[in-house]
């Protein structure tokens, strides 16, 4: 008998009840999308598949990302296409810059694609948009998550941190050994020294990385990643469920239960970061003006102490 049996048909890990989110179908879900799609703006949100966008959109929270909508590598985990990208847009960042006033941010995250065949990396665009929400609304506090410069990092950093964001965020992922299979375009050791060298530049910025769990990862890799940026100084550290995206991608190992997470999270401050955030549903820029206004308040308490 040919008959399929169960077996034959390879199944993705069912999603435990703690993942579950409800699909967006808000007004202010729509009205986020229909303003993205008028100023011609990519957003992380839609091309990663974050599972939180229906709580953000509604609450008009989006996370540009800029440089296009196509990255030059393409990671394991990431839902975001990989090609040719196109020129870069130079209206782009006024028109974050719009974006951001007609949704009223007090705190905006940019983020953008790897763009590997821009000479600086796409550092410049990252200032231009930073210049451009200074001058139409300089009381938006800014939030940039960037690639890792590959090759180009100190010139790329050194411009960005002139401009002054208030935050700077790049994700290390995951622990160095399974950087080949999840991570293969980037370097561990290159990413942390990336971002010990926005503080050597200009302390006064938060730092701030994230790593997802689930890929595999033993537990004390991952107190070795937290020390390794206490090392670099990281002021901030998120820690987020993996999901698979599409069957292309990297499969879960393992669903992290939300308890498992709290202990991370106790282990992580106890090492001296002055936020955490650690759930199954955190992602990067989850909920990341209410943590400024907190990485804020946790620096002027230890500098009170001091």
């Amino acid at each position: 008998m040919n008959e399929m049996t169960p077996l034959a048909r390879p199944e993705r890990i069912r999603k435990p009840d703690w993942i579950r989110v409800k699909a967006p179908t808000s007004v202010g879900f729509a009205e986020t999308k229909q303003l993205m799609r008028r100023l011609n703006l990519a957003t992380v949100c839609e091309e990663a598949a974050c599972p939180n966008i229906g709580e953000c959109w509604t609450k008009k929270h989006a996370t540009v990302m800029i440089l296009g909508d196509t990255c030059t590598r393409a990671c394991a985990f990431c839902n975001v296409k990989t090609g040719m990208p196109r020129a870069v847009d130079p209206l782009e960042p006024e028109h974050v810059a719009v974006a951001a006033a007609e949704m009223g941010l007090q705190h905006i995250v940019i983020t953008s694609v790897d763009r590997d065949d821009l000479p600086d990396g796409g550092a410049a665009q990252f200032v231009k948009v930073i210049e451009a929400l200074r001058r139409n609304t300089p009381t938006t506090t800014i939030e940039i998550l960037t690639p890792d410069f590959r090759n180009k990092t100190q010139a790329a950093v050194e411009s960005i941190v002139a401009a002054r964001p208030d935050v700077y965020n790049h994700n290390l992922e995951t622990v160095p050994r399974l950087y080949p299979t999840i991570r293969p375009g980037a370097r561990y050791y290159a990413s942390l020294r990336l971002l010990e060298s926005v503080k050597r530049h200009d302390p006064s910025i938060f730092t701030k990385s994230g790593v997802m769990l689930g890929l595999g990862e033993e537990r004390l890799e991952v107190h070795q990643v937290m020390d390794d940026m206490r090392s670099a100084d990281i002021d901030f550290l998120t820690m987020g469920q993996y999901l698979q995206p599409t069957p292309r991608h990297a499969k879960v190992a393992d669903f992290v239960t939300p308890k498992a997470f709290d202990a991370y999270a106790a282990i992580a401050r106890a090492k001296g970061f002055l936020l955490v955030a650690s759930s199954p549903l955190t992602r990067s820029s989850y909920h990341a003006g209410d943590d400024f206004a907190k990485l804020r308040a946790a620096r002027e308490a230890q500098l009170a102490k001091a």
